[in-house]
């Protein structure tokens, strides 16, 4: 009979400091990226590019220099250079600090698109760089830029560690989270909302404990819902697969991180 008391006694205590299955630092597996099947599209004719699926939609100069994008929560201006037919350069700036650039470049027989980009986050030390490929979904119109037309995500061919980590650690009553790139937040399962620092657009996130495998994120900025991450856990609690819901656009991206 003591020893049945004393096993009754700890079993609560083991559960209690168990480690949960998010905890640890996870890397995001480029080959396990499912992307939406809903086409960007944008133009550029007549000295104008236009993106009509940019969330604000685009409409500036296509000459070089630094256009207002207004309503854009990451940039406050976007500069569109024609390098020559088949490419075209872009810098996003805000404050008058460039935050990214990208050279996109159409294949000879106009079927993909291939994009170079290196980003500057906030909080971090080092900027992210990779290689992206689009797929042509529908042609542009008659005497556009190679660029013009429908595209669908193909691939991420390259992309720098710093953006592919990050780490976990959850509690009885929250999470904390921080990325290679400087972004943190340290948020409860109370629905509420908690700041990302080092966010240069200023999001806040909100947490929902679903079960021990499974944590629902919503990021907002301005008040409003920009995605909803579903995050569960593997049962052998190895890998990670993040569903996250694009509100804005109404799109799904689902990709599947690895515990390091």
């Amino acid at each position: 009979m003591k020893k049945l008391w004393l096993a009754a006694f700890l079993l609560p205590v083991v559960a209690l400091a168990a480690e949960s299955s998010f905890n640890g630092t996870w890397k995001i597996d480029l080959n396990k990226v499912q992307f939406p099947d809903k086409p960007e599209s944008w133009v550029l004719h007549d000295g104008r590019y236009q993106c009509s699926t940019c969330q604000p939609a685009v409409d500036v100069k296509a000459d070089g220099t630094d256009q207002p994008t207004p309503g854009a929560r990451y940039r406050d201006t976007l500069a569109v250079k024609v390098v020559d037919a088949k490419t075209v350069e872009m810098t996003d700036k805000k404050g008058g600090k460039v935050v990214a650039v990208g050279r996109a470049t159409v294949s000879a027989d106009g079927k993909t698109l291939s994009t170079e980009f290196t980003s500057y986050p906030e909080a971090s030390p080092q900027p992210v760089t990779g290689k992206t490929t689009v797929a042509r979904v529908a042609a542009g119109p008659a005497g556009a830029h190679a660029i013009s037309g429908s595209w669908r995500a193909e691939k991420v061919d390259t992309v720098s560690t710093n953006a592919l980590t990050f780490t976990l650690k959850v509690s009885a009553d929250g999470m904390m989270s921080s990325s290679a790139t400087g972004e943190t937040y340290d948020a409860k399962f109370d629905g509420k909302d908690y700041p990302v620092k080092g966010d240069r657009a200023g999001a806040v996130v909100s947490l929902t404990k679903i079960d021990e495998r499974s944590i629902d994120e919503a990021t907002k900025i301005g008040g409003k819902v920009l995605y909803v991450s579903h995050m569960t856990v593997s049962a052998d609690g190895k890998t990670m697969t993040v569903k996250s819901d694009d509100k804005e656009r109404g799109t799904t991206t689902t990709w599947v991180a690895t515990k390091q």
